[in-house]
């Protein structure tokens, strides 16, 4: 890693300030918060993928002692369109109805009823005094089965969106959208060689291990106070607030320390019902998930279908490359197309190229954001077709992907040039790695795969407050997931000269502090750090004013150096320097305590790369696929905290192993998860995966003071290729849908 050796504090690697509490159990997690007199919340979900709720009587669950209130579909607002934004946002009515089901329950675990009750025994013996009549309907649940135009219909009220013109027949696609440029038919006539195949990717689940939990309490003025575990607690506010039909200042939230999300936690579930039972109970209510419930009915990532098509000249010009890809939504539109649209050709400078995307309800959950929405999906397909491109030419995939690869200056599928990037420099320093060079045991197999995402900027607020003794502290309002409190110390640090051990981060709730859009898509650092920096920047400003009034001089010539105002060089040489602890310790005396401010919507958030190296082996006996080696390597702009980068990549990197290897959603005939747990349902554990290898790459942002662009989401994307590419090679034989599990092995072995 190229280290940044002008900075002081950045670049260095502290102690993590959230380590102790979560070590010694300090730490407040959801599920943590008690208050008197609480509730507890428990929800009845259908026991059918697809039915008409033909009515519901919670009677006998009331009449249940201990059992203080229950509430159905019929007794929230009405469900009106709109949109709230966000990761976690879309259509207000399919939010409503996702939390508690109205006409029909669309997936197995969709939430129909639910109580609140003086203990969680009791809560989950009032769930069996429901009495719900259903009228169970064929449940949809292939991706390509439901856009048949003889498929049973999830909506009759669904119109494709995005047509070129306006359909006036219902329809399980919810949306469809197309990229294009040049001209592709052109591009393939050009091309000496061509591969064409088709990829499914299963639906997977986050992993994250705190399941979802929050505790709502109504005051007699009716005004709702939420503790939740959530990556965006301001547009848990808005989501809720829509849902309510009531004002976002009738609303209260409190983010509590995140057990994990990676985007599965941008989604409201539990908040809306927690408050509606405390309001009708006029007690607080808290409710938790179990791990099944989590399984059942919160978001995974999509389920894909993508048939790709790339052509090339034999010195390894790619000419165009084609694609179609479907993923399934779940019961409401929002799969990610529109981000697996624009990453798929995203690594490459490409005169020819078209994209057409599928948004496609299935009687499944409504899916969420996981890393890299959309992107390792699409991105695995296009990668797979780069390697087998480079098995037809002969070529070193390396070579092939420098040869074709985007740069500062090309223009991007989606539209605008590319400023600095590093997927150059990646590449090469890939190509030189020990692990891409050093021997392969025999039978083993080594792939490469390239990973990307946007990077986004969007809003934030902070506020950097300093005390009387000249300590720091910053306020900000983004859920700390990935390690952000240290990364706004170590800017703060940066900044103002003063060391990190002086300055602590919290996370304020939605009354405490600005507004902060959700902790994803890789923008914290980015974006809440720029507001950390101007408000930092604010501090130093009315720092040299002070300091200037102080001595009786103009405010030019004052400077700030390491911490502390001094005179500019070459005047008022006898003037002592003040210390930010001296100019606080007199604040009282020249103005007032010294606050700053910043609220901004960031732009420029710069793409960012990875390279991953795979080495894995394989049992011809068994079809078990062992990873024997693997090296991820990424431009992080500059890395804040590098010890946080690395466990972003390697993090990352498990994830996209798993997906690969182990993970996915088995559904029966009926729509029935059947792997809803850990047990059955297997993520990586330590003893599965070798030391995963890092190497940091910086190419600084200039959108961002110190050159930050976002690490968390790009890490997933290319073990997916990287390994499938890897498995290819050991077995001389691609396999075409993930995950690569024994049974699927084996199968490719025997054919």
């Amino acid at each position: 890693m190229a280290e940044a050796s002008d900075y002081k504090a950045i670049g260095t690697r502290p102690v993590r300030p959230d380590g102790v509490d979560k070590v010694t159990g300090r730490a407040q997690f959801a599920a943590d918060q008690n208050m008197p007199n609480m509730l507890y919340g428990k929800i009845l979900r259908s026991p059918h993928a697809h039915a008409r709720i033909k009515s519901v009587d919670v009677s006998g669950a009331l009449a249940m002692d201990g059992v203080l209130a229950a509430v159905t579909g019929a007794d929230f607002p009405a469900a009106s369109g709109g949109e709230v934004g966000g990761e976690g946002g879309g259509d207000v009515a399919d939010i409503a109805c996702n939390i508690m089901a109205r006409d029909k329950a669309l997936y197995h675990g969709h939430a129909v009823a639910a109580v609140a009750a003086i203990s969680q025994c009791i809560a989950e013996q009032a769930l069996d005094a429901i009495e719900v009549e259903y009228e169970v309907l064929e449940p949809v649940l292939d991706v390509i089965a439901a856009m048949a135009e003889d498929a049973t219909l999830l909506n009759d009220n669904n119109f494709t969106k995005g047509l070129p013109e306006t359909s006036d027949k219902p329809s399980n696609v919810a949306t469809t959208m197309t990229l294009a440029r040049g001209n592709v038919e052109e591009g393939f006539e050009q091309a000496d060689v061509t591969v064409e195949s088709e990829y499914r990717l299963p639906m997977a689940h986050q992993g994250y291990i705190e399941p979802h939990a929050c505790t709502a309490s109504v005051n007699e003025e009716g005004k709702a106070t939420v503790w939740c575990s959530t990556q965006g607690h301001f547009e848990f506010r808005s989501m809720t607030a829509k849902i309510l039909n009531c004002k976002v200042s009738d609303l209260k939230f409190i983010a509590a320390e995140i057990g994990g999300g990676f985007g599965g936690k941008t989604v409201v579930y539990l908040e809306p019902v927690a408050v509606m039972l405390s309001r009708q109970s006029g007690r607080p209510v808290k409710m938790m998930m179990s791990r099944e419930e989590v399984f059942r009915a919160t978001g995974p990532t999509s389920a894909t279908v993508v048939r790709i098509k790339v052509g090339a000249k034999n010195d390894g010009t790619i000419t165009a490359a084609r694609a179609w890809m479907a993923y399934e939504a779940g019961a409401f539109a929002g799969g990610p197309i529109g981000p697996g649209a624009m990453a798929i050709y995203a690594p490459y400078d490409l005169e020819n190229f078209h994209v057409e995307a599928y948004d496609v309800l299935v009687n499944k959950p409504k899916v969420a954001a996981y890393r890299a929405p959309g992107a390792p999906q699409a991105m695995h397909a296009m990668e797979c077709a780069v390697d087998e491109l480079a098995g037809k030419l002969r070529m070193d995939p390396i070579d092939l992907r420098l040869k074709n690869a985007a740069d500062e200056g090309t223009q991007a599928p989606y539209g605008p040039k590319f400023p600095p990037i590093g997927l150059k420099s990646c590449l090469e320093a890939a190509k030189a790695h020990p692990a891409y060079n050093a021997p392969l045991p025999d039978g083993a197999g080594r792939g490469v795969g390239v990973g990307f995402w946007f990077n986004i900027g969007m809003q934030s607020s902070a506020e950097v407050r300093i005390n009387e003794d000249g300590t720091v502290i910053v306020m900000e309002g983004s859920p700390d997931i990935g390690g952000s409190r240290a990364s706004m110390c170590l800017m703060a640090s940066e900044t103002l000269g003063v060391p990190y051990e002086q300055i602590k981060a919290y996370v304020g709730d939605t009354e405490s502090t600005g507004f902060c859009n959700v902790t994803g898509g890789s923008r914290t650092t980015f974006a809440t750090g720029m507001a950390v920096v101007q408000a930092c920047d604010d501090i130093i400003t009315q720092c040299k004013s002070r300091t200037a009034a102080t001595w009786g001089v103009d405010e030019d010539q004052v400077e700030w150096q390491d911490g502390q105002a001094v005179p500019m060089p070459g005047v008022n040489a006898e003037l002592t320097p003040l210390s930010l602890a001296d100019i606080a310790g007199n604040a009282a005396k020249t103005g007032g305590p010294l606050l700053g401010r910043a609220s901004l919507n960031a732009q420029g958030a710069g793409a960012s790369y990875s390279v991953n190296i795979c080495d894995l082996g394989i049992d011809r006996e068994t079809g078990k696929v062992d990873v024997l080696a693997f090296t991820a390597i990424q431009d992080a702009g500059t890395a804040i905290h590098p010890a946080y980068v690395e466990g972003q990549m390697q993090g990352g990197a498990a994830q996209g192993l798993g997906w690969a290897l182990n993970e996915e959603y088995l559904y029966d005939d009926q729509g029935v998860l059947e792997n809803a747990g850990f047990l059955d349902y297997r993520i990586p554990v330590a003893s599965d995966l070798p030391m995963i290898e890092t190497q940091i790459i910086e190419v600084p942002n200039p959108s961002h003071p110190y050159g930050v662009r976002g690490v968390g989401e790009t890490p997933i994307v290319g073990p997916l290729s990287a390994t499938t590419n890897a498995a290819s090679h050991a077995l001389g034989k691609r396999i075409y849908e993930l995950p690569l599990s024994p049974p699927r092995v084996l199968d490719a072995i025997d054919e």
